[in-house]
């Protein structure tokens, strides 16, 4: 995935350009691969994860004084992933564009654990793909980006128990659909 390193024509604040640009070129460096894996988990395709993954750090490049003296620029930056992520599926919706059933396909789906199966870790990233976008952006957060439910809901702007709610109904839902595959 090629990533950017900062939008064309954004002036600072309180550092000079120059000091900004590459205070942010450090951060988006330190931390690309990480982002990156979590905008592929988020919308499960290659291409839709890197304009999602560059949009957000557009976003953050705007706010990048305030972004950097926060305690955790992490959090605000998955908050604004999924946000984003969010408003283009309400787009989506809106526009009423559906080109029939699309299956995603695992183009470089997570690495599985060392004891875990990597068969069994693409079955149950099919499943995971499958689920609403709220249960997923769950499931990515509380597991793949292993955030507690406090902080996966101050990411998504909701409350604990919504997030144990959207997890409770997205494991139920893997292990019907798990269930009821053939073996």
């Amino acid at each position: 995935m090629t990533i950017t390193m900062m939008p064309q024509g954004q002036t600072g604040g309180v550092m000079d350009d120059a000091a900004r640009r590459a205070d942010f070129t450090e951060y988006v460096r330190a931390r690309e691969q990480s982002l990156a894996r979590l905008a592929y988990l988020l919308t499960g395709d290659r291409d839709a994860a890197e304009d999602l993954l560059q949009n957000a750090l557009a976003k953050c490049y705007r706010h990048w004084d305030r972004v950097r003296s926060v305690e955790q620029p992490d959090a605000y930056v998955r908050r604004i992933m999924v946000n984003e992520r969010n408003s283009r599926w309400r787009s989506v919706l809106r526009r009423r564009e559906s080109a029939g059933s699309h299956v995603l396909e695992i183009l470089d789906p997570p690495a599985p654990a060392a004891a875990v199966d990597r068969a069994e870790s693409l079955d149950l990233w099919r499943h995971v793909q499958t689920l609403p976008a709220q249960q997923r952006a769950v499931v990515v957060l509380r597991y793949y980006e292993d955030l507690t439910e406090a902080q996966t809901a101050e990411i998504l702007g909701c409350s604990v128990g919504t997030v144990k709610s959207h997890t409770s109904r997205a494991i139920a839902a893997m292990r019907l659909k798990m269930s009821e595959a053939p073996a």
